[in-house]
């Protein structure tokens, strides 16, 4: 699969940089493959909406496609319109687990054990805020927690009801 630079695509992942084509549905990864994984979060994620059946497929499939099969997903419970018990994606269950913790982050489970952190950008964050907000967490010497990197960057933090 082949993406120019002008035209971004909801299920690209994107290296280790701030990019210009960084929009809602882009997710932002910082994948190692060591035992040190220092960092808090493992990158980002910038949903288009709170409608978790339309913005999963297409991060999971692209995950998928640098990680390997997932598992589960994790969301907070409060910040998405309704939460399946799992769906299927790409001919593959994928078993959703949800929590009311409100800590703006996603978990994907690989296998049975390897767990991946994703900050989720709200939906309705500014550009310019979405991209130093993913961009600080996919940092590898990001030890600052999903919630306070939104706060920090402008974003609002609040991922606990849907935009209006």
């Amino acid at each position: 699969m082949t993406h120019s630079a002008d035209t971004p695509d909801a299920s690209r992942l994107l290296p280790d940089a701030v990019h210009e084509a960084v929009r809602p549905g882009t997710a932002l990864l910082r994948l190692e493959t060591t035992h040190t994984r220092e960092g808090i979060l493992d990158g980002a994620w910038w949903p288009r909406s709170r409608d978790v059946c339309a913005e999963l497929p297409p991060l999971v499939t692209a995950l998928t496609e640098h990680l390997g099969p997932v598992s589960r997903v994790g969301l907070d419970s409060g910040a998405w319109d309704e939460l399946p018990t799992r769906l299927t994606i790409d001919g593959r269950v994928v078993h959703i687990d949800s929590f009311p913790i409100g800590d703006d982050t996603v978990l994907i489970t690989r296998g049975a054990q390897d767990l991946f952190s994703l900050l989720v950008v709200p939906p309705d964050t500014k550009p310019d805020a979405a991209r130093a907000a993913m961009a600080r967490a996919v940092r590898a010497d990001n030890v600052t927690e999903a919630e306070q990197i939104l706060i920090e960057i402008g974003t609002g933090g609040d991922t606990s009801s849907p935009p209006t």
